[in-house]
This record gives C-alpha cells, structure tokens and sequence, in this order.
C-alpha cells in the first residue's frame, strides 16, 4: 500500500497505513499524540514492520540505556514480520539503520538512511531521523546537505514539505547561512504555526546574530503552539530564556525556569541539558539560583554511567558537580574513561572530547581555574564531536573565558574575547568581559569602550 507521500509500504490493512501517516504527522509536530498514534497502528496490524521500526527509533530517541533492549526487541519483532511477509528494501534500509543506531554506529546508520532517501527522498522518517543523527555527530555540511539532496523531490503538493523546510532552516542555519536560514524558517511557518522545529531554526538564527529583543517577540509569536506539544517545548522557552538572560533581564529567566523549564522536573536528556546550561550562566553572572542545582543532582547520580551520548554526560557533570556530588563526580569520571576505550562512536567522541570536558567542569566547581583553562582550551575546537547547536555549546567557550578570567591567564582571556569579539560583535556578555580582560592590561580606554559598547547593546 501507499503511504501519505506515495511510498509503498507493507502492512495489512489501510488503516495501519493511515494510522502509521497520523504518526509520522504528530512525530513531526512533537505532538503529544504521537505515541498513542502509534500504539492505534499496532493495533491495526500487530506485524507491521515500519511501525516496530518507528518504535524502535522512539525508544532510542529517549537517550536512556534501559530503553536500549526495548529498542531492540522493536528491531527483532520487526525482522520477524519481514521473515515472515517479506519487506520493501526501504522497510529493510530502516531496520539495519535502527540495528546500527543500537549499537552505537550512529555513521553506519545514517549510511542506511541516506541509502534509503537516494531511492526514495520524500521518506520523511529517514530525513528526520537523519537530521537528529548529524545533529548529534556535530557533522554541520552532512546535516545541511542531507536535506539538500532531498529537496528536488519536495514541494507544496507533498504532505510535509513545511517541515522539510525546516529541518532545511536549522541545517542552514548551523551551517552559518543565516539569512537562508531565516527564509526557509518562517516559510515553514508560514505553512504551519505548529511547526516548533522551524520555530526553533529562527530562534536559533536571532541568537546567533544577537537579536534578543527580535527573538523574544518571536517566541511570544509561537506560544499558543508551545502547550500542544511535548518536551521540545521546554527547550523552546530555554531559547526566551535565553534572550532575557542576554539583556540582563534575570526576573523573566527565573521565571521561565522555575514556571516552564521545570515546571514538571522531567528527567528527560534535553531538560537536563536546558536546565543545567542555564544555571551555570545564571552563576556566572553573579546570580544567586538557590537550591535548584539539588534537583537536577538527585535525578543525574542515576546516571554517572549512562553514555548514551556525550551531549547529555557533560550536562550531567555539570548538576553533580554544582550539587556538591563529589563522589558521584568521581563515580560518572571514572565511567567516563571507561566508556571512552570502546571503538563506537560516542566512544570515540568521548576519548576525544567528553572526558577533557567532564575533567573541565569537575576542576570548575573545585575552584581550579587554572586548570579548566589547561584541559579545555586544547579540545575547544573539537567540541562540535559532541553535536548539539552553537547556542548551546557556547555555554563551554563561556566557560573557558570565565576560567581564565578567574585564574589571572590574562593573555589567553584577551585573546578569547577578542576573537569572540570579531566574531560576535553585538555580543554584551562578550565586552562586559572583554572590558575585565584589557583592565589588567592598563588599557583603561580600551575597557571603557567596551563597556560602552555592552552599555549600548544592551539599551538597543
């Protein structure tokens, strides 16, 4: 039979198709129905080799090792129905590329799914699915060029083309094009109001560019859809939180932290991420959070040994070492480089990156700023290893120029800043510092400058 966007698919009725379609459309949407979509095309056809793909890729995208197994139980029940009534080579692509994803060869499955979109680039699952995989490879081109190569396929006349476009705006807009970016986002939103992940693609596009107070009312914009939809929508209010925080405006962060950030204190990765990145900014800046850090702390000591992705373990330091968790510090450390003498590739990554990253945050809540400077200074360029966006790996520059603006490295905390500076020019955070780095070198007119320029940043 045919799916929505005419692609054959094996199952055993019209309904399970149906069915399969609402779920795709609700995946996309990050609907809260997603999965009882999914449990109704079961239902229609318990066998359905896709859908126990589908459930497969969703247990994955948990990011939890006990899910692990219920992935691949979704694998080995969707080989038993391709044993038992055959499969399209599509169908099949899927299952070897969850196989890979399972076992931790995340290059091998996105081989698999960009195998499937040569033949059939209007396979919406394989583009998301792919799109998060690159993603969290920190491969910017694969992850702009994947939908690329797609796009000949796609236009208004097929169910979906808005989130095509934009999964198009983020992939840009991580590749630096901004204004591409921003086209292709508000097209896509233009299409679909509920589109979050091309809200988000635009969003990230004002962050880069420094325009909070442009980002704000964007948000705002957007905020009807944010109650009709799951977690991502927390990571949506990280975003404002985040436009507030950059213009000082510490009420509001709080607020959006403690009323929608945290509302249910989920322990599901991205909140995490979210919470963890915002507090420390909070801290940096002088800000008194209370006892928020404790909370996080409990809900990350389960999970010193999770290794997943790296992404997620350095966020995880991050609330146990604020939370004073010292032994579980050394506990998830120690995992850490046990974990890194594996050939898989968060394994690599986390060799690479991951433990110099951990060993950074642990030396932070120590006070030993010095020696946050010497482990992460040599590695900030392969960062991107550990996927995530700019915006959001910008929390670890951040935390380099801070540990060597407290541990008197002067040299290298003007370097930084200067380069940040050349970078990121509308920036207030990076001349409030940058006007700290050049005091130490007497260059009195120069640090009255900038801080003048954050002055007016951030009145602009």
């Amino acid at each position: 039979m045919l799916d929505v966007r005419g692609l054959e698919t094996t199952a055993a009725s019209e309904a399970a198709v149906r069915n399969f379609d609402a779920t795709m459309a609700q995946y996309l949407r990050f609907g809260l129905d997603t999965g009882d979509c999914l449990k109704r095309t079961l239902t229609e056809d318990p066998e359905m080799a896709l859908a126990h793909c589908v459930k497969g890729y969703f247990f994955m995208l948990f990011c939890v090792p006990a899910l692990t197994g219920k992935a691949r139980a979704s694998l080995e029940a969707g080989r038993r129905s391709v044993a038992e009534r055959g499969a399209t080579d599509r169908e099949r692509l899927h299952l070897e590329a969850l196989d890979a994803w399972n076992r931790g060869e995340f290059e091998q499955a996105v081989g698999h799914l960009e195998a499937i979109l040569a033949g059939h680039p209007r396979d919406i699952l394989a583009l998301k699915i792919a799109h998060y995989l690159y993603f969290y490879l920190g491969d910017n081109a694969n992850h702009r060029d994947s939908i690329g190569r797609a796009l000949h396929a796609w236009d208004d006349t097929v169910d979906g083309y808005g989130y095509v476009l934009g999964m198009q705006a983020f992939s840009l807009e991580e590749s630096g094009a901004y204004a591409e970016a921003e086209r292709a986002g508000r097209a896509a939103v233009e299409r679909n109001p509920a589109d979050l992940w091309a809200v988000h693609a635009v969003a990230h596009v004002m962050e880069m560019q420094d325009r909070r107070r442009e980002g704000i009312a964007w948000i705002r914009e957007s905020e009807p859809q944010l109650g009709d939809c799951n977690n991502f929508g927390y990571h949506v209010w990280w975003h404002l939180a985040l436009f507030h925080l950059e213009l000082d405006e510490v009420e509001p962060v709080l607020r959006l932290y403690d009323e929608r950030m945290r509302a249910d204190l989920s322990d599901e990765y991205l909140d995490i991420c979210n919470a963890t990145s915002m507090l420390w900014r909070l801290e940096e800046r002088g800000v008194d959070v209370g006892d928020r850090w404790n909370e996080l702390a409990e809900r990350c000591e389960a999970r010193t040994s999770d290794h997943q992705m790296v992404f997620p373990d350095v966020h995880y330091m991050f609330a146990l070492a604020a939370g004073g968790r010292d032994a579980a510090v050394e506990r998830m450390l120690d995992s850490m480089r046990a974990f890194a003498e594996g050939s898989a590739t968060e394994q690599r990554v986390m060799r690479e990156a991951g433990v110099p990253i951990g060993r950074a945050i642990a030396h932070w809540y120590r006070g030993e700023y010095a020696e946050v400077v010497d482990v992460l200074a040599p590695v900030r360029y392969r960062l991107p290893l550990i996927g995530g966006s700019h915006a959001q790996r910008d929390l670890f520059h951040q935390v380099l120029i801070a540990a060597a603006l407290a541990s008197g490295r002067h040299e290298t905390a003007r370097a930084l800043l200067s380069e940040r500076a050349a970078r990121k020019p509308r920036n207030p955070w990076t001349w409030k510092r940058y006007a700290r780095a050049l005091v130490e070198f007497d260059d009195d007119e120069g640090a009255v400058q900038a801080r003048d320029t954050a002055a007016r940043l951030l009145a602009a």
